[in-house]
């Protein structure tokens, strides 16, 4: 394995992208080379401006409307030529510098799926708002019971996959719920699934968080579906 691309799925991100990919650019990804995808989902914030800029130094796709983050994600997958495939999101919820663990597993071949917890302690984290933490935990798990497994933070953005074992699973989800599909897919074709801690900086609605409750029962929903339907 000599490459790594990372996914960015991107919606009104204006105040962030630049810092994001800053911390991108300085992580370390064990000595690969690295391509970075970018997708934007029809941000009207000034983002694409600022992605235009980019066009020369990273591939970069536009959605012409708002599909949500499994159509963004759907639409990276379709171009990624890395070894492995890391998703990150483009607020600054997540810390690239956690990126290195998680590549480890994969590239020692412990893991063809790694996926990087907030929940298990050991790394900053901002404290949850409760109804976002008991929904996790809930969601989480639906997926143990389902797929007989044993994950901490199905829910979590940092996932990192051997892009070989992934290669053939179509992402049907458009929006959050690609998080229970992803994980029901991977975990139904038998996936080395390791989890590791990382820091999590949790944002609130105020400050641009997406996710909500509405989003939660679609994740319930793709999970039961995926558990019974490809």
């Amino acid at each position: 394995m000599n490459k790594i691309t990372v996914l960015i799925p991107i919606f009104d991100e204006v105040n962030t992208l630049k810092l994001i990919l800053q911390k991108v650019e300085d992580a370390s990804f064990c000595g690969l080379e690295k391509e970075i995808i970018l997708i934007d989902d029809f941000s009207t914030d000034g983002t694409r401006e600022i992605l235009n800029e980019l066009e020369k130094k990273y591939k970069v796709f536009y959605h012409d409307k708002n599909m949500g983050k499994g159509a963004a994600l759907r639409t990276g997958f379709e171009h990624v030529t890395g070894d492995i495939v890391v998703i990150q999101d483009a607020d600054l919820e997540y810390d690239p510098v956690d990126y290195e663990p998680l590549i480890k597993l994969i590239l020692e071949d412990k893991a063809d799926v790694a996926y990087g917890s907030r929940l298990t302690g050991g790394k900053p984290s901002r404290s949850f708002m409760f109804t976002h933490l008991l929904g996790n935990k809930l969601l989480t798990l639906i997926t143990n019971i389902l797929y007989n497994t044993t994950l901490t933070d199905m829910e979590t953005c940092y996932k990192a996959f051997k892009t070989e074992f992934i290669k053939g699973i179509e992402i049907k989800s458009n929006r959050f719920d690609f998080e229970p599909e992803i994980t029901a897919k991977v975990l139904k074709r038998g996936a080395r699934l390791y989890e590791l801690p990382i820091s999590y900086y949790g944002r609130e609605y105020g400050e641009g968080k997406k996710i909500t409750w509405k989003d939660g029962f679609h994740a319930i929903s793709a999970l039961i579906k995926f558990r019974f339907t490809d």
